[in-house]
């Protein structure tokens, strides 16, 4: 599978670009602009149920990426209708439906004292240590919300990749979580995508999350799993138990909402797609992003996330 290169990007609505901008390039770091579009965005009609879908599209990377940290993220709002959707109400985390987007970070507790003591960005769980699979990962956790209130973990693989000395830093996108009705049948379907190689598993509720549930609601059992591709960032699935709400909500509301999975030639990708019994939401998409073309597709995925294929060349 040669030609799936990983997550990309993680798409993220925005309820207004210059907040989401402050945000994301100047307190979290992704200053490195891909494209920055305005007008129609094709290919959405089955998704949105509504032709003439118009947004913003900003494409950003960190200029400290790495193989821990390769994604990007993908800021949309929306200009038709009614502008961004709102954030899907009821959302924990994993239900159906994209839970959040996961920064890699190197010295996370530090990283996370500055975002929130000194750049007064919300706190949802303050930094903790653990260590998970059966080869004991080390790793260290926080998260902060952007501000419409979406999810944002902070990560350092410790147990992963023991970095060279350096200053504490965000490096890019390590993965997207979301919510699936069936954790097998996800996970072999995206295996066929080249997400292959299992960090770890996990069928324990993780107790920091469960302020995050409404009040009155027993809090369900988390399976958990992670996986990452050769290329890009990786993805993970959460199965909830008892399941919950459809949380998928309309494409672009506030808060993590699609990602994109890179391609080498996106004609031969979507060929693959095909034989292998996938179908996409429509033909291959082309925009005329400025200094290049962005070309993508969405597909339909066992739970009809919304995710599509991009060829990653901008």
């Amino acid at each position: 599978m040669q030609n799936f290169r990983g997550v990309d990007h993680a798409g993220i609505g925005v309820g207004n670009m210059d907040e989401a901008l402050l945000f994301w390039r100047d307190k979290l770091g992704f200053t490195e602009l891909y494209f920055d579009y305005t007008g129609p965005v094709p290919g959405l009609e089955e998704i949105c149920k509504k032709k003439d879908v118009k947004a913003r599209i900003v494409m950003l990377g960190n200029r400290h990426t790495t193989r821990l940290g390769p994604g990007k993220v993908k800021l949309v709002q929306r200009l038709d209708g009614n502008g961004a959707p709102e954030y899907p109400a009821g959302i924990g985390y994993g239900e159906v439906g994209l839970a959040e987007v996961c920064l890699h970070t190197l010295h996370t507790e530090k990283i996370f004292r500055h975002l929130v003591d000194d750049l007064k960005i919300k706190s949802l769980m303050e930094p903790l240590s653990a260590s998970v699979g059966e080869h004991g990962i080390d790793l260290d956790i926080a998260y902060v919300a952007d501000p419409w209130m979406g999810k944002v973990e902070l990560i350092d693989w410790k147990g992963l990749w023991t970095s060279r000395p350096a200053a504490p830093r965000i490096e890019g996108v390590n993965h997207v979580a979301f919510g699936v009705h069936d954790m097998k049948v996800t996970t072999d379907f995206y295996k066929q995508l080249g997400f292959i190689d299992q960090i770890f598993e996990s069928k324990e509720f993780f107790d920091p999350m469960a302020p995050w549930y409404q009040v009155g609601r027993p809090l369900p059992g988390h399976h958990m799993t992670l996986w990452l591709s050769g290329e890009g960032a990786g993805i993970e699935p959460v199965r909830l138990t008892p399941l919950w709400e459809d949380c998928r909500g309309e494409w672009g509301h506030v808060g993590p909402m699609d990602f994109g999975i890179g391609v080498q030639n996106i004609k031969k990708a979507v060929a693959t797609l095909k034989s292998l019994g996938i179908e996409t939401h429509s033909d291959i998409q082309v925009l005329d992003v400025g200094n290049t073309e962005f070309k993508y597709v969405y597909f339909k995925d066992p739970d009809d996330q919304y995710v599509s294929l991009v060829e990653s060349n901008y």
